[in-house]
C-alpha cells in the first residue's frame, strides 16, 4: 500500500507546485510551497525516514513563516464576495487528507512502552546497542551511534540547517540593505 501513499503524494506536490508557479496571488503561492514541503515531509515518513521528516518541517515550518511576513508585508488583499467558498472547500480538502494520512501513521505506529527494535529479527539496532561502546569507543551508546555509524545523515541534517538559516540571513538581508538603499537615494535626491 505504500507505493500507492507515495505516488498519491507525489501528484500532490506536484499539483502544489504547479499552483504555487501558476497563481497570481503571492500569499496563495506561498501556501502551496508550503503543502510541497508538508508532502515531502510525509513521504519521508512514509520510506521510513523519520528523522529527515522531523528536519523538513523544521525547515519547512521557518521557511514558511518568513515568507508569509514578507508576503503579508508586501502584499495586502482583500477578500472578494462569492470566492471564500473554493478556498474553503480546498482547506477543508485538505485537513481531510492530512487527517486520512494521520489516522494511517497512528495505525502503523507500534504500541505505547513496547520497544520497535525487539519485535523485529536480525535487526541491526540490537547489534548497535550492543556493540557500540567497545566497536567506536565512544563515551556513550548516542555519541557513537550519531558520530560514527550514522556520521553522514547527520551532516545531511546539519547542512539542511545550515542552508536555511543562510536562506534566512539572505533574505533579511537584501531587504535590509534594499531598505537602506532606497533611503540613501531618497537623500542624494533632496539634496539636488
Amino acid at each position: 500500500m505504500t507505493p500507492y501513499i507515495i505516488i498519491i503524494l507525489l501528484i500532490f506536490m506536484i499539483i502544489a507546485a504547479l499552483v504555487a508557479l501558476e497563481t497570481r496571488d503571492t500569499l496563495a503561492a506561498v501556501v502551496a510551497l508550503a503543502a510541497v514541503g508538508i508532502g515531502t515531509s510525509i513521504a519521508f515518513l512514509f520510506l521510513g525516514a523519520p528523522d529527515l521528516a522531523i528536519t523538513q518541517v523544521v525547515v519547512e515550518v521557518l521557511v514558511l513563516l518568513i515568507l508569509i511576513r514578507a508576503t503579508i508585508s508586501r502584499d495586502v488583499t482583500t477578500i472578494q464576495e462569492g470566492k471564500p467558498q473554493f478556498g474553503m472547500t480546498i482547506a477543508v480538502s485538505s485537513l481531510l487528507i492530512l487527517f486520512l494520512f494521520s489516522l494511517h501513521m497512528v495505525e502503523v505506529l507500534p504500541v505505547f512502552g513496547l520497544r520497535a527494535h525487539t519485535g523485529l529479527a536480525g535487526n541491526p539496532s540490537l547489534h548497535y546497542l550492543g556493540e557500540a561502546l567497545a566497536e567506536t569507543g565512544a563515551a556513550n551508546v548516542v555519541t557513537a551511534i550519531l558520530l560514527d555509524y550514522r556520521v553522514f545523515d547527520t551532516i545531511g541534517e546539519v547542512t539542511v540547517l545550515f542552508v536555511a538559516l543562510i536562506g534566512v540571513w539572505t533574505v533579511l538581508r537584501k531587504k535590509g540593505r534594499l531598505r537602506g538603499d532606497s533611503d540613501s537615494v531618497e537623500g542624494m535626491v533632496k539634496k539636488s
